[in-house]
């Protein structure tokens, strides 16, 4: 019974194990237990959904001889997809199915058994190979997490029973010999990497002696102070053992050290300077007030997960160079800081106070128009006859194909200068000279004259703002629609207002999954994050305040998360990440409608054209009480696919297609372009507006 260490599968299906199943039925010494069912229903309940051939396999019966017991468990393909569903995505199913084909040796297991049982527990193997000649003796259970039931039983067998009763169609062969000269090439031949943990200096060498002959990558994990030590024997063939330290030494010279003996190279081999003071000072008592060298199992516990993770980047041809490093929880712990909790302001501070003379008081005006990211990709001049705004194109983001969002934001500050000299009856000629390459350049004459219409908005102008509140879905005050029509005709385009909830419902699932595609491609998603400003950012007079977006503590959470690069880099490799669009589309379902204001044709007078209608409807709807926020998806400004391609190579098809869905969903008919889409809800008044830049 001793020696026994491997679990016999037996499917019932098969006659020769359904007659040995009878025969343990008939023995009352052995015990079955059957939680399959359990595991069944656990089964049907991963996302994704398991396939149907992992559903239907025949449960199969392990018989662990050494406890006397038979156990149910799911078949093999079911058995791992519900084992290592919470793996993902630590571990992706596809990285896990690459590391699953891994064969790994493990030379010593006292050490060896922690690293051993935390690659099988990962699932970062295939198969299995250890061996160590001894016993497990009491003085072994301060660091080998076994029982006084395993004294006297073979090291090997004692971690493959775990093993087995852990994962029993996993792949593992003990050799109970340990490794000498006679059977290390055997022991060696087909693996993938050896990880040594033997105690004996000798072993060590001929370890790896025996891979650098066979191109075998080693790793050795010493528990003091978290050394782990790499040596790429399958990538330097040349490479001195132990990374030169002690120089040329034959294994066959150190057989048979005693403890005292080994000392001095086990000093070389970790270096004087790098042991923890408590285990150089054992060092000096070694067979004197201590048998040997100290170790404790919380230590090699942290072993076996620092070789595990080195294992897995070794395996997923991740960056792991010959070398060793300290993970020293000690001197970690001597950094252990306060954390502080970042705090956001309830309201953004308001512009500056507004100015006396007209020419400030215009231009004050056109400084307030919504930009994309609030960029403001203009500069404003001024003197008494005219205020120009000139489009700068160096302020432009990835989302500006063509510049058409900058021409939208001019054509919105225009209009707000416009209101601004209409009310203070200085409305001359306005002129608009435009410009394909970003050179367009907006003027109002500071003349006597004025418009009433437009003087009798400027109160409304002065208070138009953005409200990102999650508000509610009312339903739309009386004559909105004809009103909103209204504005925008009266600036020479258009609105298709969106209220219908299944119309909705479609544009609140584009909006959300281009949105999702504009946090999964890294130049939109690093622009996306640089418009933000976080307490305590420096640049405050462009950009969004993230106190302004209307999200609770757990949101800000996810954005936290949400604006890493390499979080949405993993998510974009896994093909995942749907819930990156949650927020748009919960606003969109909570909006009483969408606005899609549009203008005939393409060029950049039309998108200034849709500019200033667009803000002449934002300021409409806050007048008949609602809340506006400008939702435009990733796509707004892209003409065509290949315009699509320039915003995001990688998800142009996706994204070619939403447009498509988009444009019919919204009525916009072939010859038009949009100028901006806006949410419309119901939500209480905010009390400030985004920051500008000075003019």
């Amino acid at each position: 019974m001793n020696d026994q260490w491997q679990g016999r599968v037996l499917d019932e299906s098969v006659p020769a194990d359904a007659a040995f199943l009878d025969l343990l039925r008939e023995d009352p010494s052995v015990d079955f237990v059957d939680r399959s069912a359990d595991q069944l229903r656990a089964l049907k309940e991963v996302t994704p959904a398991a396939p149907d051939d992992e559903l239907s396999e025949q449960v199969r019966w392990i018989h662990y001889p050494w406890r006397r017991t038979v156990v149910a468990v799911l078949g093999p393909k079911g058995f791992r997809r519900l084992r290592f569903d919470r793996n993902r995505n630590k571990i992706s199913t596809n990285e896990q199915k690459v590391l699953s084909q891994l064969k790994i040796g493990v030379v010593g297991l006292s050490v060896g058994h922690a690293i051993a049982h935390t690659l099988a527990l990962d699932g970062i193997c295939g198969e299995l190979r250890l061996t160590d000649f001894d016993e497990m003796e009491l003085s072994n259970l301060n660091r080998i997490p076994v029982t006084v039931l395993d004294l006297g039983v073979n090291k090997t067998v004692v971690a493959a029973r775990r093993i087995a009763e852990l994962d029993p169609y996993l792949n593992v062969t003990v050799d109970q010999r340990g490794l000498d000269a006679a059977n290390a090439v055997e022991f060696m031949t087909g693996l993938d990497l050896v990880v040594e943990e033997c105690d004996s200096i000798d072993v060590k060498f001929l370890v790896r002696e025996t891979a650098r002959a066979l191109g075998i990558p080693v790793i050795m994990e010493t528990s003091d102070r978290g050394l782990i030590d790499v040596e790429r024997f399958d990538r330097e063939p040349d490479r001195p053992l132990f990374h030169g330290l002690i120089g040329d030494v034959d294994s066959s010279a150190l057989v048979g050290l005693s403890n005292r003996d080994k000392v001095p190279y086990v000093m070389a081999i970790l270096g004087a300077e790098g042991l923890s003071a408590r285990l150089a000072a054992s060092m000096v008592e070694v067979e004197r007030t201590v048998s040997t060298w100290p170790q404790l199992g919380s230590e090699v516990a942290l072993g076996g997960a620092s070789v595990a993770a080195a294992v897995r980047r070794f395996g997923l041809g991740l960056p792991l160079p010959s070398g060793r490093l300290h993970i020293d929880l000690d001197d970690l712990l001597d950094g252990i800081e306060n954390p502080v909790r970042p705090t956001v302001p309830a309201d953004p501070p308001p512009p500056s106070d507004r100015a006396e003379s007209v020419t400030a008081s215009v231009s004050d005006a056109a400084r307030r128009a919504p930009s994309g990211g609030n960029v403001q990709p203009w500069t404003v001049h001024g003197d008494e006859r005219q205020v120009s705004i000139v489009l700068d194109p160096a302020r432009t983001t990835g989302l500006d194909v063509g510049y058409r969002g900058s021409h939208v934001a001019l054509g919105a500050a225009l209009f707000n200068a416009r209101v601004a000299a209409a009310h203070a009856g200085r409305l001359g000629t306005t002129a608009v000279e435009t410009s394909n390459e970003g050179r367009t350049v907006a003027r109002v004459e500071l003349a006597p004259g004025t418009d009433p219409s437009l003087a009798a908005r400027h109160s409304a102008m002065l208070n138009r703002a953005t409200n990102r509140s999650m508000g509610t879905a009312g339903a739309l005050p009386a004559d909105a629609v004809s009103a909103l029509e209204n504005a925008a005709e009266s600036e020479g385009a258009s609105v298709r207002v969106v209220s219908d909830r299944d119309a909705l419902t479609e544009i609140a699932d584009v909006l959300s999954a281009t949105d999702r595609l504009r946090y999964l491609t890294p130049t939109l998603h690093s622009e996306m994050i640089s418009e933000l400003r976080w307490p305590g950012d420096a640049d405050i007079d462009t950009g969004i305040e993230v106190g302004s977006l209307g999200m609770d503590e757990t949101d800000l959470v996810k954005l936290e998360v949400a604006r890493r690069p390499e979080v949405m880099a993993l998510l974009a490799e896994w093909d995942t990440g749907h819930a990156l669009g949650d927020d748009t589309r919960d606003r969109i379902l909570s909006s009483s409608a969408v606005a899609v204001v549009c203008v005939d044709g393409c060029e950049p007078a039309d998108f200034v054209t849709g500019g200033s209608a667009t803000e002449s409807v934002w300021i409409a709807a806050e007048e008949l009480g609602l809340a506006v926020h400008p939702v435009s998806p990733t796509f707004i400004y892209a003409q065509s696919d290949e315009d699509c391609r320039g915003l995001s190579a990688a998800y142009a098809t996706q994204l070619a297609e939403l447009r498509r869905r988009f444009l019919a969903v919204a009525g916009v008919g072939e010859t038009q372009s949009v100028a901006l889409v806006l949410r419309l809800s119901t939500a209480p008044p905010v009390d400030a507006v985004s920051r500008r830049r000075s003019v």
